[in-house]
């Protein structure tokens, strides 16, 4: 793995809210027997444990035990039955918190992505999808990332961001312009500002 690699101590050094903010401009990467997959985070969404969105809000249990990990801890998680969810842990072992990865510039191993996105999935099956992607929408929205990275939860799930194949690497732009807004497709806690993204972005979701 590159000396660039985020170490844990970067996600422990910061509040849940300041490492949405931070991993922004950092590079997420995968290496796959498909090959290397990588893309610049431009949006992000914070999940405090006292914030009734976030998984842990109510009770622990087996499916959220990831998120009361360590720091850099990789918390995947499924949704409507079809598609995975890529999350970084964060705060102090013990309270259940993490950043979602909501969208990324796609740097290395495109084709790869493209391949993976070509599969539209289905409750019943998977079907061809006929026209192909922009550039711009192979890794929007956090179920199509996980998709194009090929992260996937029986793999990556509960595994450290330092010692895998799947890791961060550190910030290669400073001073990066940030906004803030409501996050997106959830039915509570919908006034809270925890989504971060790269103003401008063609890459991050548009609200």
């Amino acid at each position: 793995m590159p000396e660039s690699i985020l170490p844990l101590s970067f996600y422990s050094d910061y509040d849940t809210r300041t490492l949405a903010e931070k991993l922004l401009g950092c590079e997420l990467v995968h290496e796959s027997p498909d090959g290397i997959t990588s893309g610049i985070i431009v949006e992000t969404e914070a999940y405090l444990s006292d914030d009734p969105a976030c998984h842990a809000y109510n009770r622990r249990t087996t499916r959220t035990e990831p998120m009361y990990g360590v720091a850099g801890t990789s918390y995947v998680y499924l949704i409507y039955g079809m598609y995975e969810c890529f999350n970084v842990v964060s705060n102090k072992e013990g309270i259940g918190e993490a950043v979602l990865i909501r969208a990324l510039q796609p740097v290395q191993g495109i084709e790869i992505m493209e391949m993976r996105r070509q599969l539209i999935p289905g409750r019943s099956a998977e079907k061809l999808r006929t026209k192909p992607l922009k550039l711009s929408d192979l890794c929007k929205g956090p179920g199509n990332l996980a998709r194009a990275m090929g992260i996937q939860r029986s793999v990556h799930n509960n595994t450290l961001l330092n010692t895998k194949t799947l890791y961060i690497k550190e910030r290669a732009v400073q001073n990066l312009d940030v906004a803030t807004s409501k996050r997106i497709g959830i039915n509570v806690g919908v006034d809270l500002l925890y989504r971060f993204y790269i103003k401008d972005s063609i890459f991050a979701s548009k609200l």
